[in-house]
């Protein structure tokens, strides 16, 4: 009879936060992540944080809404393991604490802050080779997010370097970005390209270059070429947000960032001069249901 473990997810980034639940299905020859439910839902924990500095009476009801929505999602499915992480909104609001308890006290889900590094290890742990099959052998990983963009390069599959940056979408609608943030992606961008013969692929990782990828059409791994980005960036600017719902289907909280987002790819890309971008379309919920499973129920297995 075959066992399948039901696992879940909720990161609780700064544009959305998300539930995942997964099928895990162990067999001799491999272990098969199936996913049965993804719900995202806008709470924007950013604007009030990177505004003001905290999050607001309002917002935070939103956000204790959204987990009791998911905690009820997880019972429905009968998942019996999961973890809930926060990025950088909740890593930087000065309030966070009395969040984290309100969630705790109505919902019994404990939220972990976790930083840049821990948020791009997860995303590692995803196993994102599996998903796409490049020639190059190095790579620059590029995560946007809300709040903030962590950059990684590879070798050979595995992690050489990494940096987090205060550079996110969220952040720039509602304080801006410092040269000084800009300057930083750029010299530590110079000082990578400088240490690698050869070229150089582009990962992409987020909401808003995943959604780019669906628009594209595109299937199987296949990447977005440097070109492609950025003409439809360009195509894109000529919408208004409005505009983007209705015509292309976008929620209005993707619509309003995507532009931003597709720019710091972009200039990601051609600061260490790589034409290729390949998305394979995982985040860090997807990590933390593999590691909860490597973790939590794989030992008895062994």
């Amino acid at each position: 009879m075959i066992q399948v473990h039901k696992m879940g997810a909720i990161d609780i980034g700064s544009n959305s936060v998300r539930c995942l639940v997964t099928n895990v299905i162990p067999t001799p020859e491999f272990t098969h992540y199936k996913k049965a439910s993804m719900t995202r839902l806008p709470v924007r924990l950013g604007q009030d944080v990177f505004s003001v500095g905290f999050i607001s009476e309002v917002t935070g009801e939103r956000l204790v809404t959204a987990l009791k929505a998911y905690k009820h999602i997880m019972e429905v499915h009968g998942v019996t393991h999961f973890r809930a992480c926060a990025t950088s909104a909740m890593r930087e609001a000065s309030n966070s604490s009395f969040w984290r308890d309100r969630i705790k006290e109505e919902t019994g889900i404990s939220v972990d802050i976790i930083d840049g590094q821990e948020e791009a290890r997860l995303v590692f742990s995803a196993k994102m080779f599996d998903k796409i099959t490049p020639a190059e052998s190095h790579f620059l990983f590029v995560d946007v997010g809300g709040g903030s963009t962590e950059l990684t390069l590879f070798k050979d599959g595995a992690p050489v370097d990494s940096i987090s940056l205060p550079l996110g979408t969220v952040r720039m609608m509602a304080q801006g970005v410092s040269e000084e943030v800009w300057i930083a992606m750029d010299e530590w961008l110079d000082r990578k390209r400088a240490q690698v013969e050869g070229d150089i692929a582009t990962i992409g990782s987020g909401g808003n270059i995943n959604k780019i990828y669906k628009l594209s059409g595109r299937m199987g791994g296949e990447p977005l070429s440097l070109v492609y980005l950025e003409r439809q960036a360009k195509y894109l600017a000529g919408f208004s947000p409005e505009e983007m719902m209705v015509q292309l289907g976008l929620n209005i909280d993707r619509a309003d960032v995507i532009v931003s987002a597709m720019g710091i790819y972009i200039r990601a890309m051609k600061k260490v001069h790589s034409r290729w971008m390949y998305v394979p379309k995982i985040g860090v919920s997807d990590g933390i249901v593999r590691e909860l499973y490597r973790n939590s129920v794989r030992p008895f297995y062994e």
